[in-house]
């Protein structure tokens, strides 16, 4: 009888420890009636090199987090320094053949209030008989030339000046141009965020185009998940949802999410993805967006419900 009782122990035991062992991890799922699933996943921009050249510094590091508008590497600019200052020189050359209009024609103006006066003078002598007219008409002729001599030197310095000016001018667009190239050295982030992958490093060649880190605001995240054609009618965008993550031993973490995204097309089922309905075949991607604490990663799977 005895040895009755230990066979009968023998085989309940590992059934009783199958139905602690249930309890166990039941406890750590949710209820079960989650209604999507899909992976997290964070806006990444990729920062790519606006110059070539020499990098010269590059103070990113994976994990490290930048400010928008942080200056962080820098590609050689020697080159371009050097040609702008070239520039700065045609400029200033430029400029110096620029030619004084009233300083150039002083001379000639002043021989014409010389004859002006003279005629003047002449004119009271004719009035008391002591000249004659072939003077006056000498000194007017004189004026006239001196008029026309004038104009033609004036017009001659202002087209001059607007060569000069034109091609400080054009110095001026080059130099800008240079500016932009220069400012293009000047690596910096787009945006508030993390750096999720470093692909160059400091001393090594770079080329307008070619990446040099990968960056991601983690702060704010979001879940794309898969809903099948009959939950699409009772979700839209801007709605609140519970967004669902796997915290390991301590169970889920749950985040108030807003769908912002849904896709307008069906697509089958991922394979790595899990549907309310399983047999559905045709799926809707939608996005929601959530204010991440830190514990969500990039990859990981979560649940929401609607």
């Amino acid at each position: 009888m005895d040895i009755m009782k230990k066979i009968r122990w023998i085989y309940l035991l590992p059934a009783m420890a199958g139905a602690v062992l249930m309890t166990v991890t039941s406890c750590k799922d949710t209820d079960g009636t989650n209604d999507a699933s899909g992976t997290f996943e964070a806006t990444e921009v990729m920062v790519s090199s606006e110059a070539s050249g020499r990098i010269l510094a590059l103070n990113v590091h994976e994990g490290g987090v930048l400010a928008a508008g942080q200056e962080c590497g820098l590609v050689d600019t020697l080159q371009l320094y050097l040609q702008k200052r070239q520039l700065e020189a045609g400029v200033a050359a430029a400029l110096s053949r620029r030619r004084d209009v009233e300083t150039q024609t002083a001379y000639i103006r002043e021989q014409i209030e010389v004859n002006r006066r003279e005629a003047d003078r002449v004119r009271n002598l004719i009035a008391a008989d002591a000249a004659n007219t072939k003077q006056l008409d000498d000194i007017t002729s004189a004026i006239k030339l001196l008029e026309t001599q004038l104009a033609a030197t004036e017009a001659d310095i202002a087209q001059n000046n607007t060569i000069a000016e034109a091609e400080a001018a054009s110095y001026r667009a080059q130099i800008a141009q240079v500016e932009e190239s220069l400012r293009r050295c000047r690596i910096s982030s787009p945006i508030d965020g993390t750096v999720l992958v470093k692909y160059a490093e400091a001393g090594e060649l770079t080329a307008a185009g070619k990446p040099l880190f990968k960056i991601a605001d983690l702060s704010r995240m979001n879940l794309r998940a898969y809903i099948t054609a009959s939950q699409l009618t009772a979700i839209k965008v801007g709605q609140k949802v519970r967004v669902f993550a796997d915290s390991g031993e301590d169970g889920v973490r749950e985040y108030e999410g807003t769908v912002s995204w849904i896709s307008d097309q069906s697509e089958f089922t991922p394979k790595t993805i899990q549907t309310r309905d399983e047999r559905a075949n045709l799926v809707y991607a939608i996005k929601v967006s959530f204010v991440n604490d830190g514990y969500v990663k990039i990859g990981m799977y979560g649940d929401l419900k609607i």
